[in-house]
């Protein structure tokens, strides 16, 4: 129903009850409006469709892929929304992200920690449901602030303003979006994955991410020392997460499973197998280990498999751990995507060393070759130094085809000196085109940035930091971030406004009528930004 058609009905109802008297249906509407979602559970399954839409739309059109940032507060994410509303007016194909890696670094209650599973195992829901909180918030406000408009519009008898603001609040475009959720490695075994991506999706969560490293010796996606699980294991948590959505009526749940295979070279144990070819037996044929030629070579405690008809010994390290054959991270790569979608996975991740679109799409390929409509969840990750990355490819390029290259170093090109070149400025230009050429050529659904925020908030506090306890005392802050925020139109400028005040004030007006003792007089100094 429209504004002004939910006013006549709730009037109706309002009107019915003798002792309602001073319950204006206006209000009431508004207050409706302004709480779109009544639970968490109610986002998880809007966001489910859209996600959904998303994905059809991407297998038709490879322009159309979705990007996120990942956000490790409430506030960041609501910020970021509102700032994708001011800049590009819908967040259509704009999403969040909830890194783990930022929760154990930002919001562990351990403290920052590093990320190798060792925060507490809700912490991820905890951030979800506040993130939406906020953005439940940001809708709330910006609706208020044309609740204010209108009345002011009518006060003023100008019925055409009237009109419009009607039909702004008729289409008002929610600030809550998808988040895909990092649920590392599961936290433990399947159960305790089902028990989680509960919490998660009742949260909010209508994307669950998961990846096929062990719980208690998971590493961050770009250290060393990762270590993978069979495919059983995995398969089995990729079930619990999907029984959890179905449990909760999140039917169209989407799991995105992520594989670290292509940089790790461990496996903490040896998958079953009952026969040659099945999917322990190819999990196995990757573990590096010695022919065994007689029994006697056996020593105690050796463990021993079959590898094409071959009696072989894994190596096996002083942890305990089994080391995979070099040069295999691909084809395991490969084995575990196609195995991912064919067991209920919807999109797939796959962690790699550098940014580059020949070598995502030269997997990718492999994994459509069974899967047509394979898509991936693609991390643009902070670890990897943007600018050396794409100068080094453009260097290569070059050199592949014959370009004179004497007046560049490869090993060297981050020196400033390199900065005013042709090179220089062709990397930036693939740098700026890497996103749309990885979703045309490498099948890309998501592109996502892990943790920029960590960095951003670092970079404008010591921005700050510098001109205020320096020479430049308030000015840092009145130049370099008041004045800022409003040649930016930044809604912050007006902290209490955006932290809800006016907000506040309509609802006493609401519940106290002229008795209402207001915060947002002539003298609240938010009016001196206009």
């Amino acid at each position: 129903m429209s504004y002004t058609k939910d006013i006549e009905a709730l009037g109706s109802v309002v009107g019915a009850q003798s002792t309602w008297k001073d319950i204006n249906p206006e209000s009431a509407v508004r207050m409706r409006l302004q709480n779109r979602f009544n639970t968490h559970l109610d986002i998880a399954k809007y966001n489910a469709k859209i996600m959904r839409e998303d994905m059809a739309a991407y297998d038709a059109d490879n322009s159309k892929y979705t990007q996120s940032l990942g956000c490790w507060h409430g506030f960041i994410g609501q910020q970021k929304m509102i700032s994708i509303k001011k800049h590009f007016g819908n967040t259509k194909r704009r999403y969040l992200y909830l890194s783990g890696w930022m929760v154990a670094a930002l919001r562990s209650e351990f403290g920052p920690l590093p990320d190798q599973s060792m925060h507490e195992k809700t912490a991820v829901s905890g951030l979800i449901e506040e993130l939406y909180t906020f953005l439940r918030q940001a809708d709330a406000w910006e609706l208020n602030h044309l609740f204010r408009a209108l009345e002011e519009a009518e006060n003023a008898g100008d019925n055409a303003k009237a009109e419009e603001l009607v039909k702004q609040i008729d289409n008002h475009e929610t600030h809550v979006v998808p988040i895909i959720a990092d649920i590392d490695a599961g936290f433990g075994n399947a159960e305790a994955t089902y028990l989680l991506a509960k919490q998660m999706i009742e949260a909010g969560a209508c994307c669950i991410q998961i990846e096929n490293q062990v719980s208690d010796e998971k590493q961050c996606g770009h250290q060393d020392g990762k270590v993978t699980v069979p495919h059983a294991d995995f398969l089995s948590k990729i079930n619990a997460v999907r029984l959890a959505f179905l449990e909760l009526g999140v039917d169209d749940g989407v799991i995105v499973a992520r594989t670290d295979s292509l940089g790790a070279g461990l496996t903490q144990k040896i998958a079953v197998t009952n026969e040659p070819g099945d999917l322990g037996d190819q999990y196995n044929s990757f573990i590096d280990g010695e022919v065994i030629e007689k029994a006697e070579d056996i020593n105690n405690g050796d463990v021993v498999i079959k590898q094409k008809g071959q009696l072989v010994r894994p190596k096996r390290l002083a942890s305990g751990l089994f080391q995979f054959k070099p040069g295999t991270g691909e084809d395991r790569v490969v084995l575990d995507c196609i195995t991912s979608l064919q067991n209920g996975a919807d999109l797939l991740w796959i962690e790699t060393e550098k940014p580059h679109v020949g070598q995502i799409a030269g997997m990718v390929n492999r994994i459509k070759e069974v899967v047509p409509d394979a898509k991936l969840v693609y991390n643009n990750s902070p670890s990897f130094n943007w600018t050396l990355n794409f100068r080094q490819q453009v260097f290569d390029a070059w050199k592949e085809e014959g370009k004179d290259l004497g007046e560049y170093d490869r090993a060297d090109l981050m020196n400033e000196k390199y900065d005013t070149t042709e090179l220089a400025d062709v990397a930036d230009e693939w740098a700026k085109e890497f996103q749309a050429k990885a979703s045309r050529e490498a099948g890309v659904f998501h592109h996502l940035i892990t943790l920029p925020t960590y960095h951003t908030a670092a970079l404008s506090t010591d921005q700050l930091v510098e001109g205020y306890f320096g020479d430049q005392g308030m000015l840092a802050y009145a130049k370099g971030v008041q004045r800022e925020e409003i040649s930016r139109g930044i809604a912050t400028v007006k902290h209490q406004d955006m932290a809800g005040s006016n907000i506040g004030d309509d609802h006493k007006e609401f519940f106290a009528g002229e008795a209402a003792l207001k915060a947002g007089g002539k003298d609240n100094t938010m009016n001196q930004f206009g």
